[in-house]
């Protein structure tokens, strides 16, 4: 049977999806368990995060010429551009970051991970890659921008970075599903490498919360 972009991305998912709630970060801010320090520290991590990523994201658009694939890939610089400029409410609700190392090099992984995959990953393939851990990070900003109103008393501006991420853009989705099957149609893209793009690409994602878990959770 011929594997469609839906099958791929299903199949991806099912696999990450035990993983998911190993983030030890969220849980203690959805219940207001983490101290509010960590919000600066989020802050500062994902404005490193966000500049990185709008860079790797043209850069892999850069290197493809499938219009579906480009179409999907052209629309990540300007969610970071956007995520960034939401920043600013956030660190000036809480301030500079505190922690005694700047930046966390756990943190910092996941960034460093998505040049990597700019620079050497096949375009569709890392696509599939990407979306596949959406959901479970808006699940996650979901969670933070809740326990942030009910717990710590931010307002609207502060929570904004979270609540964009946390947002349902069924357009993403239909770019997303066009790229992929534009890879597999053109048998550019390795659903072996898709698979291990996504599970990397979860692994970094974890690794940025539990990062800020073992420095905040104490």
């Amino acid at each position: 049977m011929t594997l469609t972009a839906r099958d791929l991305l299903d199949g991806i998912q099912a696999e990450l999806a035990p993983h998911d709630n190993h983030n030890r970060m969220v849980p203690l801010i959805s219940v207001g368990k983490a101290p509010r320090a960590v919000f600066a520290a989020i802050a500062a991590e994902e404005q490193r995060i966000t500049s990185s990523d709008w860079r790797s994201f043209h850069a892999m658009a850069a290197r493809e010429d499938e219009p579906h694939v480009r179409a999907f890939l052209d629309g990540l610089p300007p969610g970071e551009q956007q995520a960034l400029a939401l920043l600013d409410a956030l660190v000036a609700a809480v301030g500079p970051d505190q922690g005694m190392e700047l930046p966390r090099a756990g943190c910092q992984a996941y960034p460093a991970y998505v040049a990597w995959l700019a620079l050497n990953a096949e375009p569709s393939a890392a696509a599939a890659g990407i979306y596949a851990n959406v959901a479970a990070f808006g699940r996650y900003c979901r969670a933070v921008a809740e326990g942030m109103r009910a717990h710590y008393d931010f307002d609207d501006p502060a929570c904004a970075f979270f609540d964009f991420f946390a947002a349902d853009v069924p357009e993403a989705d239909q770019r997303a599903l066009a790229a992929i099957q534009a890879g597999l149609d053109s048998g550019q893209l390795n659903p072996n490498e898709a698979h291990l793009y996504a599970r990397l690409f979860q692994n970094y994602e974890l690794m940025f919360w539990n990062t800020l878990a073992d420095e905040f959770s104490g």
